[in-house]
């Protein structure tokens, strides 16, 4: 019987492209980050050694209003570092097999030049933010500065919006709540109590939507340094709590990693189930994890105060691999669980997906101790994740206008959504996260391909400037780049 309900549409609907919308998303980011890593010589890893050097550097102009390159860093990461990392590679996991944690490798391996370029293009185009006094840039200001499409970057700023603030952050909030499942099944189910678990979603959703708003119209300084507190703790410990678990079990990794590397390499499955591969399953949950050319973390990098845009672009490749990090602790958890293997019910679909699988294999590894670490993990890590989002819409918002009454509009819409998401259908989710996705990623991959030309003078320039033994400064008019403003 079919479902004519609006959500039955949707789900109809997005069953219908999201094969066809990301097999081209697809194949666009492979084709970037390989281009990229070979045209700037795989700059992701020559400059890796430079990274905490310049994260630490400041910047003599460098004032309050200022993002520091440190707390741009640790706003993308608080973006990247969410349910991508956690929730989404148990899903992967689970419907791609373990070779789609292989993917995310690769992806991972070459996308880090495409994070230079998106990066270092958004800090070359930057405009100063006549409201914050910090400066502002991103995809959006790019595409119209040196493409001069107006058009379409008023079309980037739109979805990311849309992605962002009302996807992305539904997702989040939905997989915050729903960290909270467990510990209802285990101490209410069954008692003689008036409190259900829909009463549960609705108190957690206000008090996510309250503290998002404290952090929503606060001054946006107060995102970076809330994101530079958290992020690098719980990551830290998270990436701890695997390293023990791959420690203790040393004798299961060569049979981990024998079928990873035999997964990835089935390509009878993957020819057989393009869309359901373990390829583009793991290249998909790679981007939403890394966001590698997605045109996300341009808008933080773009804020930072720095003396040259290469610089930002050697810090947000680096980023991508504190991500790769994450990711492998959740999927070498995973992978080394008995849960994740006896995870077929009797009609041969998987019993636990997302993060009950991951909760389960944390209580399997540490005892009940593990499940409540995992559970305030991703806690965290949504709240960053959500203002960190949030921030990414934000910055799109102001290029599209500087009406504070819009922007507080805008605000006030972002909160409501924090709270619908924490109610809503996450299949349907899922699937619109998917869709915006792609339509954002594939205009800027299109855009940073027609600007591989700048990107290359950019990182020619930063390193003549190393090799004669000086602090690189950027100036815009001595390369000829026009409408850089910042830069003259």
């Amino acid at each position: 019987m079919q479902d004519f309900t609006l959500v039955g549409l949707l789900e109809g609907f997005f069953k219908l492209v999201l094969p066809k919308t990301d097999s081209i998303m697809v194949i666009l980011l492979v084709i970037t980050g390989i281009y990229y890593s070979f045209r700037l010589k795989f700059v992701q890893f020559t400059m890796l050694c430079s990274v905490f050097k310049l994260l630490v550097q400041r910047h003599k102009d460098q004032k309050d209003e200022h993002i520091s390159p440190f707390a741009a860093l640790m706003i993308s990461t608080a973006s990247r570092v969410g349910i991508g990392n956690i929730a989404g590679i148990s899903v992967a996991l689970v419907l791609g097999g373990a070779g789609a944690l292989f993917w995310m490798w690769a992806m991972a391996f070459f996308g880090g030049a495409s994070a230079f370029a998106e990066s270092a293009l958004a800090q070359v185009y930057k405009s100063k933010d006549s409201v914050s006094g910090g400066f502002k840039g991103g995809p959006a200001y790019y595409i119209k500065k040196a493409l001069g499409i107006g058009w379409l970057a008023i079309f980037f700023a739109i979805i990311l919006i849309i992605t962002y603030a009302y996807g992305f952050n539904g997702l989040q909030s939905y997989t915050m709540t729903s960290a909270f499942k467990v510990y209802y099944d285990m101490y209410f189910v069954g008692a003689e109590t008036s409190f259900d678990q829909s009463s549960m979603s609705i108190y957690i959703g206000v008090l996510l939507s309250a503290f998002c708003a404290w952090l929503f119209f606060s001054h946006h300084t107060k995102i970076g340094k809330v994101s530079s507190i958290i992020v690098p703790i719980m990551a830290i410990g998270y990436t701890f709590l695997a390293f023990i678990v791959v420690v203790l079990n040393l004798e299961k990794l060569p049979e981990v990693f024998s079928l990873i590397f035999k997964q990835a390499f089935d390509f009878e499955a993957i020819f057989g189930g393009f869309a359901g591969s373990a390829l583009v399953i793991g290249i998909k949950r790679g981007l939403y994890s890394n966001e590698a050319g997605m045109g996300s973390a341009p808008n933080a990098a773009a804020a930072a105060i720095t003396s040259h845009p290469a610089k930002q672009g050697i810090i947000q490749s680096f980023a991508v691999f504190i991500d790769v990090i994450v990711c492998t602790s959740t999927g070498l958890l995973v992978l080394f669980s008995e849960a994740y293997f006896a995870n077929i019910g009797a009609d041969g679909k998987p019993l636990l997906s997302a993060l009950p699988l991951v909760q389960e294999v944390m209580r399997e590894h540490y005892g009940i101790w593990g499940l409540h670490f995992v559970s305030i993990a991703v806690v965290l890590f949504a709240v960053t994740s959500l203002i960190g989002n949030y921030y990414y819409a934000q910055a799109n918002v102001k290029y599209l206008t500087d009406s504070r009454l819009i922007m507080n509009v805008f605000r006030f819409s972002a909160v409501a959504m924090v709270f619908i998401g924490s109610q809503m259908n996450i299949s349907l989710a899922w699937d619109f996260a998917d869709f915006t996705m792609a339509f954002m990623a594939t205009t800027n991959i299109i855009s940073i391909l027609l600007l591989s030309g700048i990107v290359k003078k950019v990182l020619d320039d930063y390193l003549e400037q190393k090799k004669q033994g000086i602090d690189p400064h950027f100036s815009a008019t001595k390369l000829g780049i026009k409408n850089a403003e910042c830069w003259n």
